[in-house]
């Protein structure tokens, strides 16, 4: 079975500056291989390149220079108009400011990515609510996220993730805000998607707390990775 992800050579560099442009190079020459069912942590100081790699791996923002292919895709030559038909089919993201629509209820948050996705009203509501459930939060489903506490949005943003049922899930310091208490009850919602699901899930964080719960552990600084660690499990 092919990987998920196979990133060879991946950089990224911008160029800023006021007066002329200066070449910051956020990604360096990174190598990376995601497989399915694995659970991939990716830590490192804030800073480090962490979150221009996500979204590099999640066609979020083209790279500068190496391959990616996302289940064999050449993303380097996909057009960018094509690039939504992509995200759509196989990746999920999960952001660090969970991004939910302060209008709508948890619920409704949900409903939303089935709806976009044509599933027929009644099958979708019924799915939105067992999803929400499942992350425990059925008793807060009419809440808006004005109304939810840290951990509960980073559950109804785990929820829609699910919703989605992309093969890949993408999480940008998830726990990075929460108690250890909450930490520990959305790594193992994460770890439950890759085990159970057999969702490849990639995320970048830098709770140490969390290490025992990946398959594999890279460390990321200064826009390189410079090791990485099997788990035993």
């Amino acid at each position: 079975m092919e990987p998920a992800i196979v990133a060879c050579g991946l950089t990224k560099v911008y160029k800023e500056g006021p007066v002329g442009p200066v070449e910051v190079h956020a990604v360096g020459g990174v190598d990376i291989t995601v497989n399915e069912g694995e659970l991939i942590g990716l830590f490192g100081p804030s800073g480090s390149g962490k979150t221009t790699l996500l979204s590099m791996l999640g066609c979020i923002l083209r790279p500068t220079g190496g391959s990616l292919e996302v289940f064999g895709n050449d993303v380097i030559a996909i057009p960018e108009d094509e690039m939504p038909w992509i995200r759509k089919r196989y990746i999920s993201f999960i952001f660090q400011g969970f991004n939910l629509f302060p209008a709508l209820t948890a619920f409704e948050n949900v409903m939303l990515v089935l709806e976009l996705r044509k599933v027929p009203p009644d099958d979708a509501a019924r799915r939105a609510e067992q999803l929400i459930a499942e992350v425990g939060l059925a008793e807060r489903s009419s809440f808006l996220p004005r109304d939810l506490s840290g951990g509960q949005k980073q559950r109804v943003a785990i929820a829609r993730a699910l919703a989605a049922d992309s093969p890949i899930i993408i999480a940008d310091e998830p726990t990075g805000n929460l108690d250890h208490s909450n930490g520990v009850h959305i790594m193992r919602l994460l770890r439950a998607l890759a085990s159970d699901r057999r969702k490849s899930v990639i995320v970048a964080t830098h709770d140490s707390r969390t290490q025992g719960m990946f398959d594999r552990i890279l460390f990321m600084e200064d826009g390189e990775i410079f090791g990485q660690k099997e788990m035993v499990k």
